[in-house]
């Protein structure tokens, strides 16, 4: 059966740096399954690519998951990659980026720092670590080279974890950051309905609160249970709460961006419509 090898970065598609990783691993590995699970991370969002990837590796069969969201690229963060206790092996920068998905697929197990220059492509560039050291290591485990061979054992409770979802809940007040922003406008919450005590229910109405504006929303189970160009607050098949426009871009009506906040108030004054 042939290895499987996954891709998710902040690469994008305008540019040839998604491409150049797979063919890396191509190259060394061929007999590799290699699935890119997206290249549209927020650029240098690393909370970002971590909530993606523990979202997807789920989905994933057991393999080597590579992930490269490295705003610290050439400065003194260590390249690693970890073992988790299903037997998958994540492949990627030390800043926060893997544990999320490590930590859904057991934990980590077994930890080492990529510091053996024998499995990297030369010269290694202070700027593109996918292409010189996380795609041939991965290639390299893919093709049966055993984890101990990339370099040094580390301990994995000294791993760089990121700082997660954020969200405070006050009465009936939810501030949230927003964790990201999908093609269609949708703007996922760092906060799941299981976390606001019932504030969440279908059908009744919120007050979402911008910088500059404030619109009405309504809690509901899918978009067409509002009317076209309604504002619904929904649970996400990642179960955290999402915006979204119906037949519309909530990012667009809001404003909203990756990393900025949104403000909602569960309890606006409103009675809600029979």
């Amino acid at each position: 059966m042939a290895a499987v090898v996954t891709l998710l970065s902040d690469f994008g598609t305008d540019d040839a740096f998604a491409g150049i990783c797979h063919g890396v691993i191509a190259r060394l590995c061929p007999d590799a399954q290699v699935i890119h699970i997206t290249h549209g991370i927020e650029p240098t969002r690393v909370e970002h690519g971590a909530r993606l990837l523990a979202d997807a590796v789920a989905y994933m069969p057991v393999g080597v998951h590579v992930a490269v969201v490295d705003p610290g690229v050439g400065s003194q963060r260590q390249a690693v990659a970890l073992r988790s206790a299903d037997g998958r092996i994540f492949v990627g920068p030390d800043n926060g980026l893997l544990l999320p998905a490590a930590d859904a697929c057991g934990g980590v197990v077994e930890a080492v720092a990529i510091t053996n220059p024998g499995i990297m492509l030369h010269p290694v560039s202070r700027t593109f670590h996918g292409r010189d050291v996380f795609a041939p290591a991965a290639a390299r485990i893919a093709a049966g080279l055993a984890l101990g061979e990339l370099g040094e054992p580390l301990d994995p409770a000294l791993l760089v974890r990121s700082g997660g979802d954020v969200h405070h809940l006050e009465g009936s007040l939810l501030e949230a950051t927003v964790l990201a922003v999908d093609r269609f406008g949708n703007v996922q919450l760092g906060a799941s309905p299981d976390a606001l005590g019932g504030l969440f229910r279908p059908g009744s109405t919120v007050e979402v609160a911008t910088k500059d504006d404030r619109y009405y929303a309504r809690c509901a189970e899918t978009f067409a249970d509002v009317d076209p160009g309604e504002l619904v607050l929904y649970e996400d098949a990642s179960g955290l709460l999402s915006l979204a426009v119906n037949h519309g871009d909530a990012a667009e009506v809001t404003a909203a961006t990756v990393g900025g906040e949104l403000r909602i108030e569960f309890a606006p004054g409103l009675e809600d419509d029979p």
